[in-house]
Order: C-alpha cells, then sequence, then structure tokens
C-alpha cells in the first residue's frame, strides 16, 4: 500500500476507488495520458460511464487507444473539448471527478490548465456531484502558470461550506524539488442504497488495469 502513496495520483485514484461501484458515472476533466480515464473505465462496472475531457487530439487518440485494448470502449465518451464545457455536456449527476493539471507529459508544455478554466470546470463539477460523491485534483508547481492555477483553486476549495464538503490537501513535504499536491473533497449527504451496498462489497476496487 505504501508504494501506492509515492504517486500523487495514484492517492487520488485510491480515494475515488472507495466510492466507485458497477453503475457509477464519473468525469476525467483532463485526460492527458489517460491513466486516470482507464482508472475510472475499470472502476465503474460494465453498467457505468465515463465522460472523458481534453483539448489536445493527441490525448484523446492516446486514451481511446488504451480504453480499445482493454475493451472498455462501451463506457467511455470522450470529447475533444474544454472541462469548461462539462454542464453543456453532462447531463447526469455523477459520483466522482478527477482533475490532473498542468501540462500532457510528452506534449507541448505551452499548452498548460489555466486557472480561469479549471476553476469553471471545478465549480460546474460541485454542480454535478452526488451527495457521498468525491472529487481529487493532482496540481503541479513549477512551471509557467501553476502559481496562478494552484493559488485560484486553494483560494476556491477553502471557501466551501464546511456543512456541505470535506476538504483536505495532501503534501510531500521530503521532496526537495517542486512536486505535485493534491486536494480532495468530498460531498456531505447519505450515498444510495446500492452505492452503499456495492461498496460494502468491495466493488470498488478494480482489477488490475
Amino acid at each position: 500500500m505504501f508504494n501506492s502513496w509515492r504517486r500523487a495520483v495514484s492517492i487520488a485514484q485510491i480515494f475515488i476507488g472507495e466510492i466507485l461501484f458497477d453503475g457509477s458515472v464519473a468525469i476525467d476533466a483532463t485526460v492527458g495520458t489517460g491513466e486516470d480515464t482507464l482508472f475510472l473505465a475499470s472502476s465503474v462496472g460494465p453498467s457505468g460511464q465515463i465522460f472523458a475531457f481534453d483539448i489536445q487530439e493527441q490525448a484523446i487518440a492516446a486514451a481511446e487507444q488504451k480504453i480499445k485494448q482493454r475493451h472498455l470502449d462501451k463506457r467511455v465518451k470522450f470529447y475533444l473539448a474544454s472541462h469548461e464545457a462539462l454542464v453543456s455536456l453532462v447531463k447526469v449527476k455523477v459520483n466522482a471527478v478527477m482533475f490532473n493539471l498542468g501540462y500532457l507529459p510528452g506534449g507541448d508544455h505551452s499548452i498548460i490548465t489555466k486557472a480561469e478554466s479549471t476553476l469553471a470546470a471545478l465549480c460546474q463539477s460541485m454542480e454535478l456531484l452526488l451527495p457521498g460523491g468525491r472529487i481529487s485534483i493532482v496540481l503541479y508547481t513549477g512551471h509557467e502558470g501553476s502559481l496562478e492555477e494552484c493559488t485560484a483553486v486553494e483560494k476556491y476549495v477553502s471557501k466551501l461550506d464546511n456543512k456541505l464538503y470535506n476538504v483536505i490537501k495532501l503534501n510531500f513535504y521530503n521532496r526537495k524539488n517542486p512536486s505535485p499536491f493534491l486536494i480532495l473533497i468530498e460531498k456531505e449527504g447519505p450515498r444510495s442504497e446500492k452505492q452503499a451496498a456495492e461498496i460494502d462489497s468491495g466493488y470498488s476496487q478494480p482489477a488490475d488495469y
């Protein structure tokens, strides 16, 4: 288990995976390399649905290939669009939303997520999130524009009503280089009976993808 905590993305997946079940609906707001998309598709079961967003064709194409190789393509709807378009394209409530901000590894580092669009997507995610639902945000420092985005996100989540949301920030304190940190959000409220039963049965632990 401890090795899973060496990577911010792995911690986010542990947090999100705990509440997913067969039939869950989730959003990957930043497809990137497709790692979170694949994780979500592997976690929601045959009747689940994933909505995946990215503005780069390169990212969408690579993620689609990963999903098809594992025969999970019926579970995922890809959008070549900014995550600012969440509420205009996703017309159902969701159990989880994952953000992995910054730039596409191996891609054009000048194409980055930005404070304005990220905040818009985060606000929309709050609207779509079901009671008991969770949002994970992996944020990166050290690249141009990162300070503005990180500051804006932290300011926004710090003002969320603590009667409605639980918010946690996790840092890697013993790393010298600029390292990512996480913000984890859970919406208060009862989960559905089906969701509670699936979680209790252990379904939320996905197969190795």
